[in-house]
């Protein structure tokens, strides 16, 4: 495992692989990014370097310290997560007491704070001090999935990289390498992924997902064209996929919008559910360009719902009743 492993995230690449050239290693490190986006893959790969004993900008594989990293049996590394829904401070005093012991084998540590902004504020005003007055021989990395939980005087005293979402081209290759799916089935996943490689990864070993998508585009098939969506109220699909609404309403906005583009320019390539085609086409027929648009509004009215808390069950008859009105 190195740097040519990772999908994307070329500008944090050369930025690492620089300090480590250079000599300019940092103390404190924030990875800000989507889970899933490779903030783990970055985090592993560039501590993997620098306890590399050959020291380049890529770790050699093939020293000790190489090895014992491979097996997860590295003494001076260290990967560090919330116990509970949160870092306590408590949980934070004893990292910081590792932080204090020296390195076993070689001229430095390396501690990874998973969830970084799951900190208590008494837990982040604790762990400051160990970013204020770091030990020369740690390196502290810090993952985020965005920096505005954190106190400000944390980030100051860090370098912070921030992961962007992957080239959907760049997607498509590695899953097509991976998993050996077509162009059309690549595409799809690549862009419902939104640039975030293991949400790609998740999606194709995920049989349920591919299920879910196949039972919603069935219940969306058997009803377009019927009595506005009346059968619709009458489908225990959403409470039976409950835990996957997010997953599902996704779907839905994915689907319909694909329409409205079919619907305006016929052209399949700037559609996601490509390996649908036929399907979409048949339907872009029989529904108008002003009801699509009513009804994607709808679903996006209730994912903003349920992300506020809406009662689901409200949530979701609400979305049928509009449905119903378009």
């Amino acid at each position: 495992m190195d740097f040519s492993d990772v999908i994307g995230q070329e500008r944090i690449i050369k930025s690492l692989q620089n300090t480590i050239k250079n000599e300019s290693i940092g103390h404190g490190y924030i990875f800000e990014g989507k889970k899933g986006i490779g903030k783990t893959m970055m985090a592993k790969i560039f501590s993997k370097a620098l306890l590399c004993k050959e020291k380049g900008i890529n770790p050699c594989g093939v020293c000790n310290s190489c090895i014992k990293f491979e097996s997860f049996n590295h003494p001076d590394f260290h990967m560090e997560k919330p116990l509970g829904k949160s870092f306590k401070k408590e949980q934070i005093e004893d990292i910081q007491r590792g932080i204090r012991v020296l390195p076993y084998e070689g001229d430095r540590k390396i501690f990874i704070i998973s969830d970084a902004d799951k900190m208590t504020i008494s837990a982040q005003n604790s762990f400051l001090k160990s970013l204020e007055e770091p030990p020369k021989d740690t390196i502290i990395i810090m993952m985020v999935e965005n920096t505005k939980n954190l106190l400000p005087t944390i980030i100051s005293r860090s370098q912070r990289l921030k992961f962007t979402p992957i080239r959907n081209d760049k997607i498509q290759d590695y899953l097509n390498k991976k998993y050996n799916i077509d162009k059309d089935k690549a595409h799809m996943i690549a862009d419902f992924s939104r640039g975030n490689i293991g949400r790609a990864r998740e999606i194709c070993e995920s049989e349920e997902f591919n299920q879910i998508r196949e039972s919603l585009i069935d219940v969306i098939n058997n009803n377009i064209g019927t009595d506005s969506f009346k059968s619709f109220t009458n489908s225990d699909f959403f409470e039976n996929n409950k835990d996957e609404i997010d997953n599902v309403l996704d779907m839905m906005l994915v689907w319909f919008r694909d329409l409205l583009i079919y619907k305006e320019t016929n052209n399949n390539e700037l559609i996601i559910n490509r390996d649908k085609e036929e399907l979409l086409k048949e339907q872009s027929f029989k529904l108008s360009m002003d009801k699509i648009h009513d009804i994607i509004n709808c679903i996006m009215e209730t994912e903003e719902n349920i992300r506020a808390n809406v009662n689901f069950q409200l949530a979701i008859e609400l979305m049928l009743l509009k449905f119903q009105e378009v």
